[in-house]
């Protein structure tokens, strides 16, 4: 089974694009992906659960729900997203350090909570290596998906070596694999943390060159890797299956 990871409802992007539960399970067929793990973000939390639950709502056997944590004036969020878990079924928790302060005063509390929950965070920590071996020393008990293996669209391989150095050190961390282009540092990081540590995702989806054909080129990239077919096949859902209960 093909688990896409990371799939956006509503991207942070500038142009703050967003796409339907139909057009994103247009491309999982089109490509051959079964599950995919979906959230908005650059909106509210209680925005993001209910964008998720309307589209798991449509396709309940395809899509899993994340919930996005952002402090609101709206609404507290720690007690939205112990509801969308807890009471709705979510499975985890987004955070991106572009609209989410990772400071402990902030972030630490949702941090122990997705521990309690058993929940694990996604997080685009967009780099900060700093802070997430600050989290992951601080919550031992809660698993943390780094986006992207550090850095989205990262050149610099001593930072992704840092971040699998990380991994290899913390336990409760994994590593996600979208945005990567140094794709040899996928192997790197399979080898060395095993298979049940490294997580697809395609990020997406994205317009250029087209749906289909970017989500497509992202599992390409796992698949070129020469994998053994075990490891090949934890990757590509395996990983995140486990860790998600289903």
């Amino acid at each position: 089974m093909i688990i896409d990871s990371h799939v956006h409802l509503k991207h942070g992007d500038r142009l703050r694009t967003e796409y339907t539960a139909e057009a994103i399970v247009q491309v999982m067929d089109e490509v051959g992906i079964d599950k995919s793990v979906v959230f908005a973000m650059s909106t509210t939390t209680q925005h993001s659960i209910e964008m998720a639950q309307e589209a798991v709502e449509q396709f309940p056997d395809r899509l899993i729900p994340y919930v996005y944590a952002l402090p609101s004036y709206e609404y507290p969020a720690l007690e939205r997203i112990e509801w969308a878990i807890s009471e709705l079924g979510f499975k985890g928790i987004k955070i991106h350090l572009g609209e989410c302060s990772l400071a402990e005063y902030v972030i630490d509390p949702v941090i122990d909570l997705a521990g309690r929950l058993k929940a694990p965070c996604l997080i685009d920590c967009m780099g900060r290596y700093d802070m997430i071996e600050r989290m992951a020393k601080a919550f031992p008990d809660t698993k943390l998906i780094i986006a992207h293996m550090g850095r989205y669209l990262c050149t610099d391989e001593s930072l992704i070596d840092r971040f699998i150095d990380l991994a290899q050190a913390n336990p409760n961390i994994f590593l996600d694999v979208s945005g990567v282009v140094i794709s040899w540092k996928i192997q790197d990081a399979v080898r060395r943390l095993g298979a049940g540590r490294v997580i697809f995702g395609t990020d997406g989806p994205h317009k250029k060159p087209d749906l289909a054909t970017y989500a497509r080129l992202e599992l390409a990239k796992v698949k070129m890797l020469d994998l053994n077919p075990a490891d090949e096949e934890m990757v590509l859902g395996g990983a995140i299956a486990r860790l998600l209960g289903i």
